[in-house]
């Protein structure tokens, strides 16, 4: 993907790299181009050893409205298969099980949900379907006042997407994920707040001063390896069938780790009562272990 993108702005600077939505004349709504440089973007960050998190915020007055409508009636259908070859036999029947079936927006939180990297979602505006739904897979969401939020899949005839019904059960309990996908009815992010899926709230003009200030809190005096395993960790471990799954990965955690040249810093910074300064890289010192598990495949 070429460095000038179309549908977003990515910006690195002082250890964020801040990823824009910028159609702010569509209200920021996703096309398979944006989807599709929203993921290269990620792929940039996690490669780059100097990003330390990622914000992830909208241009205009609106976060994200979603899927692009404007190719009308047949939008869904469209966005849905992507590329050349189509999953419709000959009998009319679907081959659900190729790679243009897929969801864009599960592609997509997917690929959110294997970043090495915090990533925080500044919802400055409006956000609706793949809008909401594309920040779940983030570590946090932080939003302004009064700000208009609509999983409004049922009342357009489709379904959930952006693997939503696993990921929203999981933020705001079943019954709130129910109520809110059933109705497809707006709400605030005040009660979006209420209900855990908004970390905190913020005056528009201090939404991102405020990102910025939570990802320093995350990531000033950590090593950037350790936060890239306890991501991993932490969110595929939420569901893990028993705590012995956890208990595997973290004995190889520790093994690695209290060898690696970042616990002999941090534990000598602490007895020099100075600020440490991790020497280990993301891109090259990840444990020999990692990946732990198998990613599953599409079928």
């Amino acid at each position: 993907m070429s460095d000038t993108y179309q549908c977003i702005r990515y910006e690195v600077s002082d250890g964020i790299a801040t990823l824009t939505y910028n159609r702010p004349d569509k209200l920021n709504a996703f096309t398979a181009q944006m989807t599709q440089e929203v993921i290269d973007a990620f792929d940039r960050s996690d490669a780059d050893d100097s990003v330390r998190a990622v914000i992830v915020t909208g241009a205009g007055r609106a976060f994200s409205a979603g899927a692009d409508l404007s190719g009308g009636a047949d939008t869904f259908a469209s966005f849905s298969l992507q590329g050349e070859d189509s999953p419709v036999r000959a009998d009319g029947s679907f081959d659900y099980g190729k790679e243009c079936a897929r969801d864009i927006g599960g592609v997509l939180t997917l690929r959110i949900f294997r970043s090495l990297k915090p990533v925080i979602a500044a919802i400055n505006g409006v956000a609706a379907g793949m809008g909401v739904t594309a920040t779940l897979a983030m570590d946090f969401r932080l939003a302004v006042p009064g700000v208009k939020l609509v999983l409004p899949f049922t009342r357009r005839g489709i379904v959930p997407e952006s693997a939503s019904a696993y990921f929203l059960p999981r933020l705001v309990g079943l019954p709130k994920s129910l109520e809110w996908c059933y109705s497809g009815s707006p709400f605030l992010s005040d009660e979006a707040h209420a209900a855990g899926l908004v970390q905190t709230l913020h005056a528009p003009d201090e939404l991102l001063p405020a990102a910025r200030a939570f990802v320093r809190h995350l990531t000033d005096g950590t090593a950037p390896v350790s936060v890239a395993l306890t991501r991993q960790m932490i969110w595929r471990g939420f569901d893990a069938a028993h705590p012995m799954e956890a208990h595997r990965v973290d004995s190889r955690g520790v093994v690695w780790r209290s060898r690696s040249a970042d616990a002999r810093e941090g534990v000598q910074a602490f007895l020099d009562k100075r600020p440490a300064h991790y020497p280990d890289r993301v891109s090259t010192d990840m444990p020999d272990f990692f990946p732990w598990w198998d990613e599953p495949e599409y079928r």
